[in-house]
């Protein structure tokens, strides 16, 4: 029996459909986008398919005005290919001239993974922070913080805390229920929090007037966006320009349907792992949509829309589109079988990682300032 579709912005489990969430959340399709974007395999390909109000921030890349992309990480376990998404749009957009808000969630993280203030900061930088420094990110055209330490400025620090709490005024529990379902202090506390996030970068104290401004995410955590933009609209203190979002798909857990989660260490890879553990993780458990038999294949072919070894090539590992389409026809006929994919994407990854692993270490020293922060 499939497994039935659960979206919400803790868990992500079965077969997500995607245009049905759109409807339900009202989330509108990506618009044309300029050269630039198609040159990026994950937009040629399709891994954006939605957004809110993201025609802004391609007028603002259009006439090089200034606009802020803001994301944000829950540090929850090790960093892995799931993760990288967000890694390789930092990289893609501050290359287009995007200043970065990048947030670590880890008041939040306290209440929802019940795990200590201190041991989630760490996480945060020794595997999430320097692995974006490893996929490209510029710290200099960056504003990393805790939610839980906003500023060294204290000017900075209470307009953020201020907006969080006034945001407050401007959401009902009622609000809060529709939106999440079965909530918590903890929960709204949070969602206040992540508001605060998304339009502090729009204040005075920082950008210094109202800012375009987006966020890229998957489809499970609209709900946190929806509300906030629920309550900075009925703000009048503040005349905020609404946030901007895009949304991606999620690239799926080894074993299939789902996302990548860090809580399960076999439905992942790892930006540290050995080439080892890539092979036997491979060869273990990626979902595969080949027949059960090496004759039956070849008579009948694979399905590679639901094999993971050719989801994980078409999103990051196999850039040139002619070599994506020859192996998708080939496993498509039943030419090439389940073992010679599988042994494609185990060189492609490792030979990936080799490169990022060295710039892992070199990333270190840039770190050392936020681990003794930490």
């Amino acid at each position: 029996m499939p497994e039935k579709m659960k979206v919400t912005p803790w868990e992500v489990s079965g077969n997500v459909d995607y245009e049905k969430l759109m409807r339900e959340f009202g989330i509108r399709k990506m618009p044309n986008l300029p050269e630039v974007f198609m040159k990026n395999v994950l937009f040629r390909r399709g891994t954006f398919f939605g957004q809110r109000d993201f025609e802004q921030i391609l007028e603002a890349i259009k006439n090089k005005r200034h606009f802020v992309m803001m994301t944000g990480m829950m540090p929850s376990g090790e960093f892995h290919l799931g993760h990288m998404l967000v890694g390789q749009q930092i990289v893609f957009y501050q290359n287009l001239g995007a200043k970065l808000y990048l947030a670590v969630a880890d008041l939040e993280a306290y209440n929802a993974r019940q795990k200590s203030i201190k041991e989630m900061k760490k996480v945060a930088v020794e595997q999430y922070l320097i692995n974006y420094i490893a996929l490209g990110l510029d710290l200099k055209k960056t504003d990393f913080y805790f939610q839980s330490e906003r500023s060294a400025d204290a000017e900075k620090s209470n307009a953020y805390y201020r907006l969080a709490s006034n945001f407050s005024r401007y959401a009902t529990f009622n609000e809060f229920k529709a939106v999440y379902g079965n909530i918590s202090p903890g929960k709204m506390n949070a969602s206040l929090l992540q508001a605060a996030d998304m339009y502090h970068p729009q204040l005075p104290e920082f950008e210094g007037k109202p800012t375009p401004t987006f966020i890229p995410v998957g489809i499970d955590q609209d709900p946190h966006i929806r509300i906030a933009r629920g309550m900075a609209r009925r703000n009048k203190d503040y005349k905020f320009i609404p946030i901007a979002s895009t949304y991606n798909l999620f690239l799926p857990r080894l074993k299939g349907s789902g996302k990548m989660s860090s809580s399960d260490s076999a439905s992942y890879i790892a930006m540290t792992d050995s080439n080892e553990i890539v092979k036997n993780k491979i060869n273990k458990y990626a979902f595969s949509g080949g027949q059960k038999t090496t004759e039956e294949h070849r008579k009948k072919g694979g399905n590679p829309d639901v094999d993971i070894s050719f989801q994980y090539l078409k999103m990051f590992f196999e850039p040139d589109d002619e070599k994506l389409r020859k192996i998708h026809d080939d496993y498509r006929s039943g030419k090439m079988l389940t073992s010679e994919l599988k042994k494609i994407l185990i060189e492609k990854i490792n030979a990936f990682l080799k490169t990022h692993q060295q710039r892992r270490e070199k990333a270190r020293k840039e770190v050392e300032k936020f681990l003794c922060k930490s």
